[in-house]
């Protein structure tokens, strides 16, 4: 059974984040044409799929069974702090411009200022920026990703069973994301190396800057998704 919005994509290299970084020649863009059960059983044991399989025909199971009709206040409250919480990390990303503050000072009135900034530029304080917006974005995405599973609870049976199958995803490939997005700052600190060798003097660190907030964007949008995914079956639940 496929719930749009909930399951993994069919080619997880459609992630705006992945081709990003793929741009950027960052990480090998996989063209493989393995959906996303036979992907993702390279990355479960054999007890993680149980759990998982009995998640799945829970769900299924209760899923024939007609539900009882959802609270649309409650699915507004949902949407409403959805929107919310991404809107507050968006301007966040956005709100440190393309640059953040060096360590060291540009020297004004000359010539080339820029050039003379670029020359000193550090990646330090974009890895301290990015690692900033990515704790602050499991630390708010967390609690709204439960905050719609108990909403999702309250709604019907066939939702109450979906929260719990989001729960069981979450526990089973949760530690393995987070591992895994770990990993970008370290990826555009070798972008970051390499736009010092091979871009212009005055225009390399801005470019850079903007690379790094898109990449921030594209990682957001990443794990709101499976929170989006929910949202959007509670708002077709209301709409039945």
């Amino acid at each position: 059974m496929v719930i749009e919005g909930v399951f993994p994509r069919r080619n997880f290299s459609s992630s705006r984040l992945v081709r990003l970084l793929g741009e950027a020649a960052l990480v090998e863009v996989d063209a493989s044409r393995q959906d996303s059960a036979e992907r993702l059983s390279l990355w479960l044991n054999a007890f993680d799929a149980i759990k998982l399989h009995a998640a799945q025909q829970s769900i299924g199971a209760v899923a024939q069974a007609r539900p009882s009709q959802a609270r649309a206040a409650g699915a507004s409250a949902v949407e409403e702090e959805f929107h919310r919480v991404r809107t507050a990390l968006e301007k966040a990303i956005a709100a440190n411009g393309p640059s953040p503050a060096h360590g060291k000072q540009a020297k004004p009135a000359h010539l080339h200022a820029e050039a003379v900034v670029e020359a000193d530029a550090d990646y330090a304080p974009y890895r301290q920026r990015y690692q900033d917006q990515q704790r602050q974005m499991e630390l708010r995405i967390g609690p709204l990703r439960d905050f719609v599973r108990q909403a999702l609870s309250k709604a019907s049976p066939g939702l109450r069973q979906l929260a719990a199958l989001d729960a069981a995803w979450e526990e089973l490939l949760g530690a393995r994301e987070q591992r895994l997005l770990a990993t970008v700052p370290a990826l555009l600190e070798r972008r970051f190396e390499h736009l010092r060798k091979t871009r212009q003097p005055g225009v390399w660190l801005e470019a850079f800057g903007r690379e790094l907030q898109a990449v921030l964007l594209a990682e957001l949008e990443l794990r709101l998704q499976p929170v989006a995914g929910l949202v959007e079956a509670l708002s077709n639940e209301i709409k039945k």
